[in-house]
């Protein structure tokens, strides 16, 4: 019986071993296939790289257009410095008329006319009138006494050349003599003392023709 146990028992255990050594391929593939599905899953899983972004376009600043300088204005000085031996105050008398000589489109040679009388009837002064009180009331550089005349030129206001006011005003006083002036037929091929005298009708016609030199100058001067 003993003996017998022995074999069923050795039959047993040979039976178990070798169930045992029958079932190791199975567990082997199924490790295998088990392997494989991982290894198809972690491909699944891989991811590729981002997309490498392109850098942004740097702007370019777009140039700054130039303008163009405007021409500078000639600005005449208010005060010009003084020639032919005049002062400040003759000198500015004579800018005041040559700039409304220039002012209405005359030649040079009006503007000559107009300082040259100047001299002669008020040595470029603007004066007022001993007979004429109201005068006083305005801006003056002196006096003179002949009748009603006043002003650069001695204009009467009596003779309708304009009101005391008016005349005293060095520039509406120009503006008067050269409006004349430009009346006279002929006047541009006259002397300067016979334009002169056309306007000014003076007791001493020949008086202004010492006063043309200077007034040149003073005009090239001034325009």
């Amino acid at each position: 019986m003993t003996t017998g146990i022995t074999c069923c028992l050795g039959l047993v255990g040979v039976a178990g071993v070798g169930e045992a050594r029958q079932s190791h391929p199975d567990v082997r593939e199924a490790l295998a296939d088990r392997a494989a599905v991982e290894q198809r899953a972690s491909r699944d899983f891989t991811r590729a790289a981002p997309p490498v972004a392109a850098p942004a376009p740097i702007a370019t600043p777009s140039p700054t257009p130039t303008r163009k300088k405007a021409p500078k204005k000639v600005v005449r000085p208010r005060h010009p410095r003084p020639v032919a031996g005049l002062d400040q105050r003759q000198m500015d008398n004579a800018k005041a008329i040559v700039d409304v000589g220039r002012d209405m489109r005359l030649p040079r040679r009006a503007m000559v006319v107009a300082v040259a009388t100047a001299m002669q009837e008020s040595d470029l002064y603007n004066l007022a009138s001993d007979v004429v009180p109201a005068s006083f009331d305005h801006p003056h550089q002196g006096s003179g006494s002949d009748h009603d005349s006043v002003g650069l030129f001695q204009q009467r206001p009596s003779s309708g050349w304009g009101t005391v006011a008016e005349l005293m005003r060095p520039a509406y006083a120009a503006r008067a003599f050269l409006t004349a002036l430009v009346e006279v037929r002929g006047w541009a091929d006259m002397s300067v003392t016979g334009a002169a005298q056309a306007v000014q009708v003076s007791a001493f016609p020949d008086a202004y023709a010492k006063h043309e030199k200077r007034a040149v100058t003073v005009v090239a001067a001034l325009a």
